[in-house]
């Protein structure tokens, strides 16, 4: 059995807390200074209550962080200041640079993993993908929490941010749901949202999840970019924002070199993105 204090158990954070307890660990929160849902929550996870956070550490071999990504480097800070000498786990979504901020500024613990976690919280049948990265140690440790549980342990290596750059690409899929909220918006206020949906349900899912696809949008990149300037207008005449139609016609134009090139190899689709450069 090992003791690990969770901070600070919010929905996901109290799925997993049911998690460690399940597989036979003592979870610890705190009680002081927590809202009354979080301690309900800790409490029906089955968490051990502590009085205090110094409490909580001196008990504890681990600690997973799983807060909002705004807190992030508080919550890791008050831990240091506890000279916490175990292993600590930010498993926020938070940036690759945040979590080497930690890391090497703040030092938490002995040892800091970088984890994301993706999914529902687990349970209830769901099965939840946890990726880590660090020393081969620590990360041994963190994932043995969880073995033959609902949270799924995926290891990206050894070098820390590797789990939140991982995260923090999955999670700019989200701007193609918020972009499909404004389209549908749009599409409401002209009275064609049945039409929409219907052009929506043809279209081939792994647009988005085939890179193979990038060298076809690049070489259509010329003609694209100006159709986002026309969408954009359409958005501003309709009351709706503008901001992601305006910017994917200025990401389009790293690409406007390429026009009619739809064999250039996936590589060089990227390696435009990153070059900094638009004609």
């Amino acid at each position: 059995m090992i003791t690990v204090t969770v901070l600070h158990p919010g929905t996901m954070g109290a799925a997993i807390t049911a998690e460690l307890v399940a597989a036979g660990h003592e979870a610890l929160s705190m009680t002081k200074g927590r809202s009354e849902n979080t301690w309900l929550r800790g409490r029906e996870a089955g968490a051990t209550a502590c009085d205090s956070l110094a409490e909580a550490l001196s008990r504890s071999a681990v600690v997973l962080s799983v807060c909002p990504p705004q807190a992030a480097e508080d919550v890791a800070a008050a831990v240091a200041a506890h000279g916490f000498a175990g292993v600590y786990a930010d498993l926020n979504a938070i940036s690759p640079q945040r979590v080497r901020r930690i890391a090497e500024e703040i030092r938490p613990g002995s040892a800091v993993v970088d984890g994301a976690v993706f999914g529902q919280p687990p349970g209830e049948g769901r099965a939840t993908r946890l990726y880590l990265a660090g020393a081969d140690s620590a990360v041994e440790l963190v994932a043995s929490l969880f073995t033959d549980s609902a949270l799924h342990v995926c290891r990206v290596g050894d070098t820390l941010g590797s789990a939140s750059a991982l995260k923090m690409a999955f999670s700019s899929y989200q701007t193609a749901r918020t972009l499909a909220g404004v389209a549908h918006a749009l599409a409401d206020t002209h009275g064609v949202g049945d039409q929409l949906t219907a052009e929506a349900e043809v279209m081939i899912s792994a647009i988005l999840s085939d890179p193979e696809y990038l060298p076809s949008v690049a070489a259509r990149a010329w003609r694209w970019a100006p159709e986002m300037d026309e969408v954009a207008d359409t958005l501003r005449a309709a009351d709706l924002p503008t901001d992601m139609a305006e910017a994917t016609a200025r990401v389009l134009a790293f690409w406007e070199q390429d026009k009619d090139q739809y064999d250039l190899p996936v590589v060089h689709a990227l390696a435009q993105l990153r070059s900094g450069r638009c004609t």
